[in-house]
């Protein structure tokens, strides 16, 4: 690469504050974690962004087994008189379904739909798997692959076909489901805030914003760099409503025949697209050690020169057992080259070995978050980088919490509320009085929805700003992705 190349190595990338939409797309262009797909709408997950996905994986589903859960495995192609036994399921997906028509060159005497969710499909089975109160409750969970032919794409934030997690169990009473719901929620936040250094609100969504079939929608939302909302996973109590359409039925101990009660929940891989619009800068990624793919990168300095390329391996291989490391070691790249390299790849740890370092039995380590350098001892090494990755965890997680507050308004006064949607993006803590015709009021006016009523309500005032009728809620309202 010429010298003018790697001056302006960093530089490629659109700073945040002139075009944020710019700045996602080249650092998830730039580091390779995606690349658009030949089909309109779908993106390739390169591997290190699908090295993000697979640590989201693992972290979440140690959590569902901790909590009971099985994987299982469910078809992709789901028979078009599935959807249409649940009628508000239907009319909420329809417009998202992509549908196969024909096998071969015979066309089909019922067309199929790729999954956009697997309620049908799923309870379909769940009907024939439940018969009696020993059958329950079913803990299920799929890791796969949905399509919803959305219209405005964005890799990572929305796409035609993405990969999730959809959890479905039945339960043989209101008071399991309800409280399955949101055991499974509180494990979301968990993987938001203790895994991806993410904070998050909980709460519940709007009677207009909930999934299509449920009684009641769950959710956990979080603000990007930008002051606009990502919903990160939801929950949901869905009732009877498809057990009564599916007939999932049990005989109890009191041999009664009882309609069961039934929850699905998912987050997807929007969550990597949470993680660099919470957490990047003007430099790119930013990685929460906790599941990057790379949490320690180690580079040899003037690794020519007689046993610095040899102490530099012994080093990396011994981190190796308690960390996800990478050696750099190529020759065809100057320090400078490789030092803004692995900034922009979010790598949480740089660590660099040279002549000097090896006298003085040091490594000399840079944090991606702050970017701080400082020398360590290589007595203890790994220890101490375990105690730097865990500060690097909550130091990014309180910055993400800093930006939160920084951009939280709160005001009962709806021109206020208008004037911030438009100047100064981010969440508005306000009141509600619960009416569909006020909700579709604030969007239509502002561009702006209701993210959720947060599980902890405040007294905010006593009338709605939308129509000054009385106040029944408080709510956060954002633009969202």
């Amino acid at each position: 690469m010429g010298k003018k190349k790697e001056q302006d190595f960093v530089k490629e990338i659109t700073p945040m504050e002139e075009d944020f939409s710019q700045w996602y797309t080249d650092v998830i262009l730039k580091t390779d974690m995606v690349d658009y797909a030949p089909v309109k709408g779908c993106m390739v997950i390169k591997p290190y962004g699908y090295g993000v996905w697979e640590e989201i994986q693992r972290v979440t589903d140690r959590r569902f087994k901790e909590t009971g859960h099985k994987n299982a495995y469910f078809p992709l192609l789901i028979p078009e008189s599935f959807l249409k036994k649940e009628a508000d399921h239907f009319e909420g997906f329809a417009p998202e379904v992509l549908w196969v028509t024909h096998g071969g060159n015979e066309e089909l005497a019922e067309r199929l739909f790729i999954r956009p969710t697997s309620e049908t499909i799923i309870c379909t089975m769940y009907s024939k798997w439940v018969q009696s109160y020993r059958d329950l409750p079913v803990l299920i969970n799929q890791w796969a692959n949905v399509i919803r032919w959305e219209k405005t794409t964005r890799p990572f934030l929305r796409t035609a076909e993405f990969l999730w997690q959809e959890g479905h169990t039945v339960h043989a009473t209101e008071e399991e489901a309800q409280e399955e719901t949101l055991k499974m929620l509180e494990v979301y936040r968990q993987v938001a805030e203790d895994e991806l250094a993410m904070p998050v609100i909980l709460g519940q969504k709007s009677e207009k914003e909930k999934f299509a079939g449920a009684n009641k929608t769950y959710t956990m939302e979080a603000m990007m760099h930008d002051g606009k909302a990502l919903q990160a996973g939801t929950s949901h109590n869905l009732g009877q409503n498809f057990a009564k359409m599916f007939d999932i039925q049990y005989l109890d101990r009191d041999g009664v025949l009882k309609y069961g009660w039934s929850t699905s929940w998912g987050v997807s891989t929007r969550l990597i697209g949470g993680i660099i619009m919470t957490h990047g800068d003007n430099r790119g990624l930013k990685m929460p050690p906790r599941v990057a793919p790379i949490q320690v990168v180690v580079l040899p300095i003037a690794f020519h020169k007689e046993g610095v390329l040899d102490k530099a391996l012994e080093i990396k291989n011994e981190l190796a057992k308690t960390f996800r490391v990478e050696f750099d070691d190529r020759d065809t790249y100057s320090p400078g080259w490789k030092f803004n390299y692995w900034e922009m790849k979010g790598v949480p740890l740089r660590l660099e070995i040279g002549p000097k370092d090896i006298e003085k039995g040091q490594v000399t380590a840079v944090r991606r978050d702050t970017l701080e350098k400082f020398t360590l001892p290589m007595e203890g090494l790994t220890e101490k980088i375990q105690e730097i990755l865990d500060d690097i965890h909550q130091t990014m997680f309180n910055n993400a919490l800093k930006n939160r507050e920084e951009k939280t308004y709160t005001t009962t006064d709806y021109e206020e509320i208008k004037k911030i949607m438009k100047e100064t993006p981010g969440f508005v803590k306000t009141m509600w009085c619960g009416s569909r015709e006020c909700e579709d009021k604030l969007k239509e006016e502002t561009a702006a929805t209701i993210r959720c009523l947060p599980f902890e309500q405040e007294h905010l005032g006593d009338t709605c700003p939308f129509c000054g009728k009385k106040a029944e809620h408080m709510i956060y309202i954002a633009k969202a992705y």
